[in-house]
């Protein structure tokens, strides 16, 4: 086959050669001699929410005794306030909920979408979000503007209709996508789509085109919504002196300016050790706790205790059931309760945050340093291509390789999240053919973090395992690129 001129004939190629990769994945994956009874049950994250990675033994201790006590959840809210409190001051408050999605969904209907009580027709608003990576999340809860942006969003597949990706979007919301100066949207992929390329984000060319976007929505701003991550694939690598992302201020200044809520979706984020709500000026700001955290399946909403009254009235946290400023009740979003177990271990994963964050960071220390070290043994030719950063944020090393494609080249393969939800993501399925759990790897970065069969019961990385599936991905890469035709 012809070395390709054009990114569409490399893709295509890729696509004629997905057997041929996937047999040489299988073979690779025999020189790393993995153990049988790790086939499939080792990977490269723990905090993909469908194969969240094992609690780590503190956290199972505490649920196992709270299990077989008689305790009123509201005691485990209250405790949760507390710790957050501890951090925060006293002028923050949270609210436990089962996922970071159902915590997102909760804020912006309380917050952000019109009212839908009262005589007369409901007016409509309209949230601003940069255009960047996951917009489906953060993103998702309004009908797309300018319209051109209505197809951007990925068909995850999993149901049809309006009850599918399309059916969370809320009553009389409109969502304005910003792009962002430095920023780039090429398209890339088998499932040829959009990709949101963030490294080069211009900082503050970015709040300016942020602020342009509210002075020309002013008359229906609702509000303000991005991620809360903090690292160069995602845009947000320029900070502070205090290491806080300089876009994420900008954002909360604007909205503080039109006295609208800002919400933050720190899904794959660590309360304490990572951004700072306080430190951004946001309103609130969403956890999936099970990502990150080592907590089992729940999430957390944190946020200024004013936002927060709303917030807890809609989940039946705040009211006069049991009563005001602390109860357990049943309201609009009671279907977003955690439930028993996921309060009792959320609350033993925050106390560790506050008390010992140092549990929490060595994981990512160690993993970095093996990452860059099997990376320093890739195929000469892309070698250069690669830029590393560890996030305490979110638990992750983060490895970008937007650089590949600079001066016009053909790079290291792109995939779209479209690929991934299509299975036509090389490097995602790639790896499970190696035996390997993947890890989010779309828009050219790849995120990686321990916790799955890669720690111990303890929290911290098993050097030789973690080893093993980083070779593991350096040895899929090359494969890739070579039957893309770049190296010829």
């Amino acid at each position: 086959m012809a070395k390709p001129a054009y990114k569409f004939q490399m893709y295509k190629r890729l696509q004629v050669n997905t057997p041929k990769i996937y047999a040489a994945a299988k073979k690779a994956a025999e020189s790393l001699n993995m153990p049988a009874e790790l086939k499939g049950a080792i990977g490269l994250t723990g905090a993909i929410s469908g194969c969240p990675s094992p609690l780590r033994e503190d956290i199972e201790k505490v649920m196992a005794v709270e299990s077989r006590k008689v305790v009123p959840l509201t005691v485990y809210v209250d405790q949760i306030r507390e710790i957050v409190k501890d951090v925060y001051g006293d002028g923050y408050d949270a609210a436990p909920v089962n996922t970071c999605e159902g915590g997102l969904w909760t804020c912006f209907d309380t917050l952000v979408t019109p009212p839908i009580t009262g005589r007369g027709d409901n007016y409509r608003t309209r949230y601003i979000a940069p255009y960047e990576r996951h917009i489906h999340h953060q993103g998702g809860y309004g009908r797309p503007y300018p319209p051109k942006y209505k197809d951007i969003l990925a068909e995850r597949g999993s149901t049809a209709g309006e009850l599918g990706f399309s059916g969370k979007r809320q009553n009389n919301l409109d969502v304005v996508y910003v792009p962002l100066p430095g920023a780039a949207y090429p398209v890339h992929g088998i499932n040829y789509h959009p990709v949101p390329l963030m490294k080069n984000t211009d900082a503050k060319g970015a709040i300016a085109a942020l602020r342009t976007a509210a002075k020309q929505h002013e008359v229906l701003l609702g509000g303000f919504a991005s991620l809360g991550y903090d690292t160069p694939g995602y845009g947000y690598s320029a900070k502070d002196a205090e290491g806080t992302p300089l876009i994420q201020k900008g954002i909360a200044e604007i909205a503080r300016s039109y006295d609208v809520p800002y919400i933050i979706d720190n899904a794959w984020g660590m309360p304490f050790i990572g951004t700072s709500i306080k430190k951004v000026g946001a309103d609130c700001m969403i956890f999936s706790m099970d990502k990150a955290t080592g907590s089992p399946t729940s999430a957390l909403i944190i946020g200024r205790e004013d936002v927060m009254v709303a917030v807890r009235r809609g989940l039946g946290y705040h009211g006069a059931r049991y009563g005001t400023t602390s109860s357990y009740g049943k309201a609009a979003y009671v279907g977003q309760d955690p439930g028993k177990e996921g309060l009792s271990g959320q609350v033993a994963a925050l106390k560790v945050l506050r008390d010992k964050p140092e549990l929490m960071k060595k994981p990512v220390d160690d993993l970095y340093a093996i990452v860059v070290d099997e990376f320093s043994r890739i195929d000469s030719r892309i070698r250069g291509d690669f830029q590393f950063a560890k996030s305490y944020n979110s638990g992750t090393v983060e490895i970008n390789y937007e650089d590949s494609w600079k001066d016009g080249k053909l790079g290291i393969p792109i995939f779209s999240i479209e690929d991934m939800y299509s299975g036509s993501h090389l490097f995602q399925d790639g790896m499970s053919q190696m035996g390997i759990i993947p890890t989010i790897a779309y828009d050219a970065n790849f995120f990686i973090s321990p916790g799955l069969g890669t720690t111990d019961e303890h929290g911290q990385v098993i050097p030789e395992r973690a080893r093993m599936i980083i070779r593991g991905l350096v040895m899929l890469i090359e494969i890739v690129c070579n039957e893309a035709g770049i190296f010829e």
